[in-house]
C-alpha cells in the first residue's frame, strides 16, 4: 500500500477486498450496526476493478459469517433524481404528497441476509442525481426512504485526473467518508484471473509482459486499451467465440487497442510449440521448454488444463514433471495451482507442494 498525491490510501483490489471485507465481517460477529462504519468511497482509473471487488467484499463476507449477500448495483450515470427519490403521488386522504418507494430500497431485511448496496459511477452522475445519491451514503435514505439495517453502502467513481467524465466532491461531503484509492497490480490480478479461469493467452501474456495491465492514458484520444476489465472482455472473446486470434482481431482490438491486440497474438503463437498438457498430465515423457518465453506459457497452458481436470493422480504428474524444470517455475506453477480452490485439498497431498511450502512458496 502507498499514498498517492491526494493523501488517499492506495491498494490494489485484493488489498482492498481484505481490509473491508475483515472490517464487515468482524462487525458482523460483533452485532455491530453498519451505521457506525462510515460509507466507503472507492475511487480508480476506468476498468481497474473496483465493482469486481465489491462482489470479492460480499463473497468473503457471506463466507465468512454464513450470511447470504445481495448486492444491488446502481449504474447512477444512468439514473434520473426520480429513480432514487421515487415518483411522486398523493396520500389516501389527497391532503399530502408522498414518494412511491424507488425498486432500490426493496431489500431483504432478513437478519441471515446481508445487503451490498454499490452506487457506481457517482462521479460522473448528474449533480442533481449525485446529491440524492450522497444523502444515501451520509444519511442512509433518501427523503423519507430508509436503507435497511443490514445494508452496506459502497460508492465507487473516477478520479477527476482520469478525464473520464468526473465532477470534484465537495470537501464537506468528502470528509463524512472513508476514502481508498485503488490502483491496477499486476500480481494481484493475476491471482484473481486464475480463480476467475480467465483464458490462458491473456494470463500468460500478462504474466511475461505485466505493465500491459494496466495503459490507461487520460490525454489519449484511443477509445480502446489495456486494463483488467477489457482484459477480461478478451478473454470472454477468446473462450466464448474462438481462440483464434486471427478470426477474432478485430473484437479484441476493439477491447484492448490494436496494439495490444496484436501482441497477445504475436504471443499466442507460442503455445503451438508447447508440448502437450494431456500428454504431461498422463504422465508421459516429453520435452523440457529452455526458453523462459516458452515456460511462462506453458505453465498457464498446464494450470488451466488443472483447473479443467482437477484430478490427484494427473495433478501429481504434472507437478513432477514440473520438477524436472528449474525451481522458478516449479515455484511459480504451484503458486497458481494453489490460486484455484477446487486444486487445493489435492496440493496438499503432494509431497513436493508441502516441501514448497515449507521452502517458502511465493
Amino acid at each position: 500500500m502507498v499514498e498517492d498525491n491526494s493523501g488517499l490510501t492506495a491498494m490494489n483490489v485484493n488489498e482492498m477486498v481484505r481490509h473491508l471485507s475483515g472490517a464487515y465481517t468482524a462487525l458482523c460477529r460483533k452485532n455491530i450496526s453498519f451505521r457506525l462504519f462510515p460509507s466507503v468511497m472507492l475511487w480508480g482509473p476506468p476498468g481497474v476493478g473496483k465493482s469486481q471487488g465489491v462482489r470479492a467484499i460480499a463473497e468473503a463476507v457471506s463466507d465468512a459469517t454464513g450470511r447470504h449477500a445481495e448486492i444491488t448495483d446502481v449504474r447512477l450515470l444512468l439514473f434520473n433524481p426520480v429513480d432514487l427519490r421515487g415518483i411522486p403521488t398523493v396520500n389516501e386522504e389527497r391532503t399530502l404528497a408522498v414518494w412511491l418507494k424507488p425498486k432500490i430500497f426493496q431489500m431483504d431485511e432478513s437478519p441471515d441476509v446481508i445487503n451490498f448496496l454499490l452506487l457506481d459511477e457517482i462521479s460522473a452522475a448528474p449533480q442533481s442525481v449525485q446529491a440524492a445519491a450522497y444523502q444515501i451514503t451520509l444519511d442512509r435514505c433518501v427523503g423519507e426512504h430508509k436503507l435497511p439495517e443490514n445494508c452496506i453502502v459502497i460508492a465507487a467513481g473516477n478520479r477527476v485526473t482520469d478525464k473520464s467524465v468526473a465532477y470534484n466532491m465537495p470537501k464537506a461531503l468528502a470528509n463524512r467518508l472513508l476514502h481508498l484509492e485503488i490502483k491496477g497490480d499486476p500480481a494481484a490480478w493475476h491471482d484473481w484471473a486464475l480463480r476467475r479461469g480467465i483464458h490462458p493467452f491473456v494470463t500468460g501474456y500478462l504474466d511475461y509482459n505485466p505493465v500491459a495491465l494496466m495503459r490507461f492514458d487520460p490525454t489519449a484520444t484511443s477509445l480502446a486499451f489495456p486494463t483488467p476489465r477489457s482484459w477480461e472482455m478478451t478473454s470472454n472473446i477468446l473462450d466464448t467465440l474462438s481462440d483464434n486470434i486471427e478470426t477474432v482481431y478485430p473484437l479484441l482490438a476493439g477491447c484492448i487497442g490494436r496494439e495490444a491486440a496484436s501482441a497477445l497474438q504475436t504471443w499466442a503463437a507460442l503455445y503451438q510449440s508447447l508440448p502437450s498438457a494431456e500428454r504431461i498430465f498422463a504422465g508421459g515423457k516429453t520435452e523440457l521448454p529452455a526458453e523462459a518465453e516458452r515456460r511462462i506459457a506453458l505453465r498457464s497452458t498446464l494450470t488451466a488444463y488443472a483447473r479443467l481436470h482437477p484430478e490427484r493422480e494427473g495433478l501429481d504428474n504434472s507437478i513432477a514433471y514440473a520438477c524436472l524444470l528449474p525451481w522458478e517455475f516449479r515455484s511459480a506453477l504451484l503458486h497458481d495451482y494453489a490460486c484455484i480452490p477446487a486444486l487445493v485439498p489435492l496440493l496438499r497431498q503432494n509431497e513436493a507442494y508441502r516441501t514448497a511450502l515449507e521452502h517458502g512458496l511465493r
